[in-house]
């Protein structure tokens, strides 16, 4: 799993790209003509709720979105994201969970926490960035991934306005739709945090950060080039999902990186599939966009879980 990705597909201030078109391939072809997307309809006997899988991310090209998703965003009664970010009151308890959960205990550096190696490459990416790694220094290692793909992304020059799910959350507000938040800041910010002793996630989060940072441009294409032909495979090789297991991890970094896909995909998938069930027992029109890794990569995503709890499950 390439976790600079999981950081694309998950904060939503990591948005937008200029979606350069990628070498295709059959699947790619295939896709194209069905003119397939990454939307579902799902139903029981007297109601139904759509899910778009978002990646956060986009450009003027994205617009506007197919007429089927269209038809369906217009009709729905509510909007169902992630995280409302245009709530004030979220957006200063993410700012707050980050702060919280992204320093370091007084006294201690991150050049105290991390190896010299990898000091010795942060300093180096800092430097060829014109960036103070003096900010770092009292932050998590966590943080500083964090930190580093919003920088990378920011020097791509990516426009945060025109990801879909906030592109949707500006259009239901101005409809009057009503907004519902899947997850509190405190989960959000929870899934890649890591406040424990060793910081050991948060160490192995910054290493793969810093090791495909410099892929981040091809990493983009292909996700933009995933979500416009609703390629699912393509998605996860972009994610990574496919990648055969490293042979330099030792063991400890393989149980930190199923554990980090357990918080960052998995725990959250159950969650978001038992809302959409809320939903559909509560017959609530609801129009839901959540992270499209969360639909389609190929262990225990929402659709697969609503598909087990027995509903009726459609793709367009």
């Amino acid at each position: 799993m390439k976790f600079l990705n999981c950081i694309l597909l998950l904060t939503l201030s990591l948005l937008g790209c200029a979606g350069n078109r990628t070498e295709t391939d059959a699947a790619d072809a295939v896709a194209d003509a069905a003119g397939q997307h990454f939307l579902w309809k799902i139903s029981d006997e007297n109601s139904s709720v759509w899910i778009l899988g978002s990646v956060h991310f986009g450009d003027s090209s994205f617009y506007p979105l197919d007429s089927v998703v269209e038809s369906a965003f217009a009709n729905a009664e509510e909007l169902a994201v992630e995280i409302d970010m245009s709530d004030d009151s979220v957006s200063n308890a993410v700012a707050e969970q980050s702060l919280n959960q992204g320093m370091l205990p007084e006294g201690k550096t991150l050049s105290e926490v991390i190896s010299r190696d990898m000091w010795n490459t942060l300093d180096s990416l800092c430097a060829s960035w014109n960036f103070p790694i003096a900010g770092l220094m009292q932050m998590r290692p966590w943080m500083v991934a964090t930190t580093l793909s919003v920088v990378a992304v920011q020097r791509a020059g990516i426009d945060p306005n025109l990801g879909v799910d906030m592109v949707l959350l500006d259009r239901a507000a101005s409809d009057g739709k009503a907004i519902v938040g899947l997850e509190t800041a405190e989960e959000q910010i929870g899934a890649l945090a890591d406040t424990s002793e060793t910081d050991s996630s948060g160490i192995y989060y910054l290493k793969t950060t810093l090791r495909e940072i410099s892929e981040l441009d091809s990493m983009v294409a292909q996700i933009v080039r995933a979500w416009k032909t609703g390629n699912d495979s393509l998605l996860r090789v972009a994610l990574g999902e496919e990648d055969d297991d490293d042979e330099d991890e030792t063991l400890s970094e393989k149980n930190i990186k199923e554990n980090l896909t357990e918080k960052i995909y998995t725990g959250r998938n159950a969650k978001m599939a038992e809302s959409v069930a809320e939903f559909l027992k509560e017959d609530r029109n609801v129009f839901v966009v959540v992270g499209a890794a969360h639909l389609a990569l190929e262990k225990d995503n929402v659709i697969d879980i609503l598909k087990r709890k027995g509903f009726k499950v459609e793709r367009f």
